[in-house]
Protein backbone atom coordinates (compact mmCIF):
# COMPACT_ATOMS: atom_id res chain seq x y z
CA UNK A 1 0.00 0.00 0.00
CA UNK A 2 1.04 3.25 -1.05
CA UNK A 3 2.68 5.73 1.93
CA UNK A 4 2.54 9.25 2.06
CA UNK A 5 6.10 9.79 3.72
CA UNK A 6 7.35 7.46 1.00
CA UNK A 7 5.60 9.94 -1.56
CA UNK A 8 6.76 12.64 0.13
CA UNK A 9 10.87 11.28 0.17
CA UNK A 10 9.81 10.60 -3.85
CA UNK A 11 9.73 13.98 -4.54
CA UNK A 12 12.67 15.70 -2.47
CA UNK A 13 14.76 12.82 -4.68
CA UNK A 14 13.15 14.29 -7.73
CA UNK A 15 13.47 17.67 -6.84
CA UNK A 16 16.92 17.80 -5.78
CA UNK A 17 17.91 15.46 -7.72
CA UNK A 18 19.95 12.98 -5.73
CA UNK A 19 18.96 11.28 -2.58
CA UNK A 20 21.75 12.33 -0.46
CA UNK A 21 20.37 16.22 -1.49
CA UNK A 22 17.01 15.01 -0.40
CA UNK A 23 17.59 13.18 2.64
CA UNK A 24 19.00 16.70 3.72
CA UNK A 25 15.74 18.67 2.77
CA UNK A 26 13.56 16.40 4.37
CA UNK A 27 15.90 15.42 7.27
CA UNK A 28 17.25 12.17 7.16
CA UNK A 29 19.80 10.25 6.53
CA UNK A 30 20.75 8.74 3.45
CA UNK A 31 20.36 5.43 3.79
CA UNK A 32 16.77 5.78 5.46
CA UNK A 33 15.83 7.69 1.55
CA UNK A 34 17.66 5.43 -0.47
CA UNK A 35 15.57 2.01 1.53
CA UNK A 36 12.20 3.90 1.47
CA UNK A 37 12.68 4.44 -2.09
CA UNK A 38 13.41 0.96 -2.38
CA UNK A 39 10.40 -0.18 -0.84
CA UNK A 40 8.23 2.38 -2.68
CA UNK A 41 9.55 1.03 -5.54
CA UNK A 42 8.50 -2.59 -4.38
CA UNK A 43 4.93 -1.45 -3.23
CA UNK A 44 4.60 -0.15 -7.28
CA UNK A 45 6.20 -3.07 -9.08
CA UNK A 46 8.47 -0.60 -10.83
CA UNK A 47 11.76 1.23 -11.10
CA UNK A 48 11.77 4.72 -10.20
CA UNK A 49 15.49 5.54 -10.32
CA UNK A 50 18.18 4.27 -12.29
CA UNK A 51 21.16 4.14 -9.61
CA UNK A 52 24.84 4.43 -10.39
CA UNK A 53 28.34 6.23 -8.96
CA UNK A 54 27.06 9.62 -10.14
CA UNK A 55 23.72 9.75 -8.76
CA UNK A 56 19.92 8.45 -9.38
CA UNK A 57 18.20 9.05 -13.24
CA UNK A 58 14.48 9.36 -12.82
CA UNK A 59 12.64 6.42 -14.58
CA UNK A 60 9.38 6.73 -17.18
CA UNK A 61 8.11 5.69 -14.25
CA UNK A 62 9.03 8.53 -11.80
CA UNK A 63 7.77 11.09 -14.46
CA UNK A 64 4.23 9.26 -14.11
CA UNK A 65 4.46 9.34 -10.49
CA UNK A 66 5.42 12.61 -10.24
CA UNK A 67 1.80 14.19 -10.78
CA UNK A 68 -0.09 11.98 -8.49
CA UNK A 69 2.35 12.49 -5.70
CA UNK A 70 2.01 16.18 -5.92
CA UNK A 71 -1.52 16.41 -5.97
CA UNK A 72 -1.28 13.87 -3.14
CA UNK A 73 1.04 16.66 -1.24
CA UNK A 74 -1.57 19.22 -2.54
CA UNK A 75 -3.99 18.13 -0.48
CA UNK A 76 -2.18 17.02 2.72
CA UNK A 77 -0.94 20.12 2.53
CA UNK A 78 -4.39 22.20 1.95
CA UNK A 79 -5.72 19.91 4.71
CA UNK A 80 -3.16 20.77 7.16
CA UNK A 81 -3.66 24.70 6.12
CA UNK A 82 -7.22 23.95 6.65
CA UNK A 83 -7.21 22.56 10.64
CA UNK A 84 -4.21 24.92 11.56
CA UNK A 85 -6.03 27.98 9.79
CA UNK A 86 -4.57 30.42 7.26
CA UNK A 87 -1.88 32.14 9.85
CA UNK A 88 0.54 29.11 9.80
CA UNK A 89 3.45 30.20 8.34
CA UNK A 90 4.34 29.41 5.32
CA UNK A 91 7.79 26.86 5.33
CA UNK A 92 9.40 25.32 2.37
CA UNK A 93 11.61 25.57 -0.92
CA UNK A 94 10.53 27.06 -4.31
CA UNK A 95 13.01 26.85 -6.95
CA UNK A 96 12.09 30.04 -9.50
CA UNK A 97 13.32 30.26 -12.76
CA UNK A 98 13.36 32.99 -14.47
CA UNK A 99 15.61 35.43 -17.41
CA UNK A 100 18.74 36.95 -16.36
CA UNK A 101 17.31 40.58 -15.94
CA UNK A 102 14.09 39.40 -14.52
CA UNK A 103 16.09 37.82 -11.87
CA UNK A 104 18.82 40.39 -11.15
CA UNK A 105 16.31 43.73 -11.33
CA UNK A 106 12.65 42.31 -9.95
CA UNK A 107 13.62 39.46 -7.94
CA UNK A 108 16.98 39.82 -6.21
CA UNK A 109 16.80 43.25 -4.95
CA UNK A 110 12.95 42.70 -3.06
CA UNK A 111 14.19 38.86 -1.46
CA UNK A 112 14.62 40.49 2.16
CA UNK A 113 11.22 41.27 2.00
CA UNK A 114 10.53 37.98 0.83
CA UNK A 115 12.84 36.61 4.12
CA UNK A 116 10.79 39.32 6.85
CA UNK A 117 7.54 38.17 4.96
CA UNK A 118 8.17 34.57 5.54
CA UNK A 119 11.36 33.65 7.17
CA UNK A 120 10.70 30.14 6.99
CA UNK A 121 10.66 30.05 2.98
CA UNK A 122 13.31 29.05 1.21
CA UNK A 123 13.27 30.60 -2.67
CA UNK A 124 15.80 29.39 -5.13
CA UNK A 125 16.19 31.64 -7.91
CA UNK A 126 17.98 29.74 -11.36
CA UNK A 127 18.68 32.88 -13.87
CA UNK A 128 18.98 31.42 -17.03
CA UNK A 129 18.81 32.47 -20.95
CA UNK A 130 16.83 29.25 -21.92
CA UNK A 131 13.94 28.30 -21.02
CA UNK A 132 13.53 25.90 -17.48
CA UNK A 133 11.73 22.59 -18.15
CA UNK A 134 9.24 22.41 -15.82
CA UNK A 135 8.28 18.72 -16.81
CA UNK A 136 11.85 17.73 -15.66
CA UNK A 137 10.98 19.36 -12.67
CA UNK A 138 13.78 21.80 -12.79
CA UNK A 139 11.71 24.09 -11.83
CA UNK A 140 8.69 24.78 -9.38
CA UNK A 141 7.87 27.75 -11.04
CA UNK A 142 9.09 29.29 -13.94
CA UNK A 143 9.14 33.44 -15.79
CA UNK A 144 8.86 33.01 -19.40
CA UNK A 145 8.73 34.88 -22.40
CA UNK A 146 5.83 32.94 -24.00
CA UNK A 147 3.40 30.85 -23.23
CA UNK A 148 4.21 27.11 -23.01
CA UNK A 149 2.37 24.58 -25.10
CA UNK A 150 -0.60 23.37 -23.81
CA UNK A 151 -0.43 20.77 -21.36
CA UNK A 152 -0.66 20.25 -17.36
CA UNK A 153 0.59 23.50 -17.24
CA UNK A 154 -0.86 26.73 -16.52
CA UNK A 155 0.15 30.00 -17.45
CA UNK A 156 -0.57 33.62 -17.76
CA UNK A 157 0.70 36.89 -18.63
CA UNK A 158 3.06 38.71 -15.44
CA UNK A 159 3.98 41.60 -17.36
CA UNK A 160 4.62 43.47 -20.52
CA UNK A 161 8.19 45.24 -20.85
CA UNK A 162 9.94 47.90 -23.31
CA UNK A 163 13.27 46.62 -24.64
CA UNK A 164 15.00 50.08 -25.77
CA UNK A 165 18.59 51.22 -27.90
CA UNK A 166 21.07 52.42 -25.82
CA UNK A 167 24.68 53.51 -26.14
CA UNK A 168 26.96 54.66 -23.70
CA UNK A 169 27.99 58.87 -22.92
CA UNK A 170 31.19 58.09 -23.91
CA UNK A 171 30.47 56.07 -27.05
CA UNK A 172 28.11 59.06 -27.69
CA UNK A 173 30.45 61.79 -27.31
CA UNK A 174 33.05 60.26 -29.77
CA UNK A 175 30.94 58.69 -32.73
CA UNK A 176 27.57 60.84 -31.98
CA UNK A 177 23.93 60.15 -31.54
CA UNK A 178 21.80 58.67 -34.76
CA UNK A 179 19.25 61.19 -35.70
CA UNK A 180 17.37 58.91 -37.36
CA UNK A 181 16.70 54.72 -37.78
CA UNK A 182 18.51 55.70 -41.05
CA UNK A 183 21.79 55.88 -39.31
CA UNK A 184 22.09 53.02 -37.44
CA UNK A 185 23.84 51.33 -40.12
CA UNK A 186 26.94 53.09 -39.03
CA UNK A 187 27.22 51.59 -35.87
CA UNK A 188 28.60 48.90 -34.48
CA UNK A 189 26.24 46.66 -32.54
CA UNK A 190 26.23 44.57 -29.03
CA UNK A 191 23.90 41.63 -29.45
CA UNK A 192 23.09 37.50 -28.40
CA UNK A 193 24.88 34.46 -29.57
CA UNK A 194 21.77 33.38 -31.62
CA UNK A 195 22.34 29.71 -30.84
CA UNK A 196 22.46 30.08 -27.14
CA UNK A 197 19.26 32.11 -27.08
CA UNK A 198 16.70 30.10 -25.12
CA UNK A 199 14.43 32.17 -26.74
CA UNK A 200 14.01 34.12 -30.02
CA UNK A 201 12.10 36.70 -28.66
CA UNK A 202 15.93 37.54 -26.59
CA UNK A 203 16.40 38.45 -29.79
CA UNK A 204 15.27 42.23 -30.92
CA UNK A 205 18.10 43.85 -32.81
CA UNK A 206 16.81 42.60 -36.02
CA UNK A 207 12.97 44.76 -35.81
CA UNK A 208 15.03 47.65 -35.33
CA UNK A 209 18.18 47.61 -37.55
CA UNK A 210 18.36 44.93 -40.55
CA UNK A 211 21.98 44.01 -40.94
CA UNK A 212 23.09 45.29 -38.33
CA UNK A 213 27.43 45.27 -38.21
CA UNK A 214 28.11 43.14 -34.43
CA UNK A 215 31.11 44.05 -32.66
CA UNK A 216 30.19 41.83 -29.82
CA UNK A 217 28.13 38.78 -29.32
CA UNK A 218 27.28 37.07 -25.60
CA UNK A 219 24.79 35.02 -24.17
CA UNK A 220 24.04 36.99 -20.77
CA UNK A 221 22.19 40.25 -20.86
CA UNK A 222 24.20 41.44 -18.24
CA UNK A 223 27.19 40.96 -20.21
CA UNK A 224 25.81 42.56 -23.45
CA UNK A 225 24.69 45.55 -21.03
CA UNK A 226 28.15 46.03 -19.44
CA UNK A 227 29.64 45.83 -23.06
CA UNK A 228 27.41 48.48 -24.31
CA UNK A 229 28.63 50.59 -21.08
CA UNK A 230 31.83 50.15 -22.22
CA UNK A 231 31.77 52.05 -25.15
CA UNK A 232 31.70 48.68 -27.85
CA UNK A 233 29.08 49.70 -29.32
CA UNK A 234 24.89 50.05 -29.45
CA UNK A 235 22.70 47.30 -27.52
CA UNK A 236 18.87 46.64 -27.28
CA UNK A 237 18.71 46.28 -23.82
CA UNK A 238 16.14 45.85 -21.39
CA UNK A 239 14.97 49.89 -20.22
CA UNK A 240 14.02 48.63 -16.71
CA UNK A 241 17.79 48.30 -16.11
CA UNK A 242 19.04 50.20 -18.41
CA UNK A 243 17.47 53.03 -16.94
CA UNK A 244 19.04 53.13 -13.85
CA UNK A 245 22.46 53.02 -15.45
CA UNK A 246 23.61 56.26 -15.68
CA UNK A 247 26.58 55.60 -17.65
CA UNK A 248 24.34 55.04 -20.44
CA UNK A 249 21.58 57.17 -22.50
CA UNK A 250 18.29 56.06 -24.83
CA UNK A 251 18.64 56.38 -28.01
CA UNK A 252 15.47 57.46 -30.59
CA UNK A 253 13.06 56.82 -27.66
CA UNK A 254 9.96 55.58 -29.41
CA UNK A 255 11.23 54.50 -32.91
CA UNK A 256 13.95 52.21 -31.75
CA UNK A 257 11.89 49.96 -29.52
CA UNK A 258 10.87 46.20 -29.02
CA UNK A 259 7.88 45.43 -26.71
CA UNK A 260 7.66 41.70 -25.08
CA UNK A 261 6.07 40.14 -22.08
CA UNK A 262 7.14 37.97 -19.48
CA UNK A 263 4.79 35.23 -18.45
CA UNK A 264 4.28 33.18 -15.20
CA UNK A 265 4.15 29.30 -15.90
CA UNK A 266 3.64 26.37 -13.43
CA UNK A 267 2.40 23.25 -13.12
CA UNK A 268 -1.29 22.88 -12.25
CA UNK A 269 -0.64 20.76 -9.43
CA UNK A 270 1.49 22.74 -7.08
CA UNK A 271 -0.19 26.23 -8.00
CA UNK A 272 -2.35 25.71 -4.76
CA UNK A 273 0.36 25.55 -2.56
CA UNK A 274 1.08 28.13 0.12
CA UNK A 275 5.26 28.18 -0.45
CA UNK A 276 3.80 28.81 -4.39
CA UNK A 277 1.03 30.82 -3.77
CA UNK A 278 3.75 32.77 -1.52
CA UNK A 279 6.50 33.18 -4.29
CA UNK A 280 3.49 34.51 -6.89
CA UNK A 281 1.81 36.40 -4.94
CA UNK A 282 6.09 38.30 -4.17
CA UNK A 283 6.16 38.26 -8.45
CA UNK A 284 2.56 40.08 -9.09
CA UNK A 285 3.82 42.35 -6.31
CA UNK A 286 7.23 43.42 -7.50
CA UNK A 287 5.72 43.69 -11.04
CA UNK A 288 3.69 46.46 -9.93
CA UNK A 289 6.43 48.37 -7.93
CA UNK A 290 8.53 47.92 -11.54
CA UNK A 291 4.76 48.38 -13.31
CA UNK A 292 6.14 52.67 -14.69
CA UNK A 293 9.86 51.28 -15.16
CA UNK A 294 8.76 48.47 -17.64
Amino acid sequence: MLNSDDLRLFLAVMREGNMLAAARRVGVDHSTVARRITALEAVLDARLFDRSPRGVTPTHAAFALMPHAERVESELVAAAASVAGRDREVEGTVRLATPEAFAAHLVAPRVARLRTRHPRLMLELASESRAASLSKREADIAVMLKPPPRGRLVARKLVDYRLGLYASKEYVARHGAPAGRSELSRHNFVSYIEELAGFPEMIALDQIVAGATIGFRASSSAAQHEAVAAGIGLGVLHVFAAEADRRLVRLLPGQAEVWRSYWLVMHADLQRLPRVRAIVDFLDEGVQDMRERL
